[in-house]
């Protein structure tokens, strides 16, 4: 029995990762109270219906404070049910979040005629801590869109084996702003820049034209042998602490040519090793 329950901010993408986890067979249930985690895993648990093995649950600010103090002993006692438990916490920044709630013209949950919006993502923040604390997994959506957040749902939790590491190498472009999400993060701005070249500037990292000029620089590959040296030693020792998600963010400025041909070759060297790699270029996308 698998429960994922997924937490997060208002308008980070919650609604949109349980839609795809019901798309893939999980039985979901939106804004379930803290308090109600473990009756439902005992209901689960002595119902003897398998229809269902696969649950996922959403929490949001709206619960008791002390139920949120309480949710890490809530979470062990599901383990005494035979819960398998997986906790995703999504995030956007607040310029993001401002921006979203403009658009939709959607009400914050928290916000109110006395509480402006941007105080109200303040306080979601500190009110969700502890589940954030006790997330196995991160997802920034600041530079997702709805598809792509659909796509790494899939790809991180559907498909993520019940043992074993999920390893995600991503690209991004500083001038973008760094991933939230990232476990590790890498800088390649130091490496030279296809962008000089003017019949490079349009490729990217995957393409053969500007993966021979990269390649032509000794500093490179020392680069690229030294991140994949760094992961290597240390991914076992994540491993052994029974950590379920790991990811590794590479940067470059526009995150099109340098960080995207290291991801590309990290990418396939730990998947020879690690059955769950994936490799996500965020400004290609």
């Amino acid at each position: 029995m698998k429960l994922v329950i997924v937490s997060g901010l208002s308008g980070s993408g919650k609604s949109v990762a349980l839609h795809a986890l019901e798309d893939l067979g999980y039985y979901c249930i939106d804004n379930l109270p803290v308090g109600l985690l473990e009756p439902f895993a005992a209901q689960w648990k002595g119902s003897g219906n398998r229809t269902f093995d696969r649950a996922a649950i959403g929490i949001d600010a709206r619960n008791q404070l002390q139920d949120l103090e309480q949710f890490d002993t809530i979470i062990e006692k599901l383990a005494g049910y035979g819960v398998a438990c997986d906790i995703l916490f999504l995030l956007a920044d607040e310029t993001t979040l401002l921006k979203r709630f403009s658009e939709t013209r959607r009400r914050h949950p928290l916000s109110s005629s006395g509480v402006a919006l941007a105080d109200a993502i303040r306080r979601e923040r500190q009110l969700l801590e502890p589940i954030s604390l006790s997330a196995d997994l991160h997802i920034d959506t600041t530079h997702t869109n709805l598809h792509q957040l659909r796509e790494l749902i899939r790809e991180r939790v559907a498909e993520h084996p019940a043992t074993g590491l999920s390893l995600l190498f991503e690209s991004f472009g500083y001038k973008h702003g760094i991933p939230g999400d990232a476990d590790f993060v890498f800088d390649a701005r130091c490496l030279p820049n296809p962008h000089w070249e003017a019949a490079l500037r349009p490729l990217t990292g995957l393409d053969d034209g500007v993966v021979n000029y990269l390649e032509s620089h000794a500093i490179v590959g020392e680069l690229l042998e030294q991140i994949r040296s760094f992961m290597a030693t240390w991914i076992p020792h994540f491993e052994r602490e029974s950590r379920s998600y790991l990811t590794v963010a590479i940067g470059c400025t526009g995150g099109q040519h340098r960080s995207v041909y290291l991801v590309d070759r990290l990418s396939r060297y730990f998947r020879e090793r690690y059955p769950s790699v994936i490799a996500r270029h965020r400004e290609l996308s």
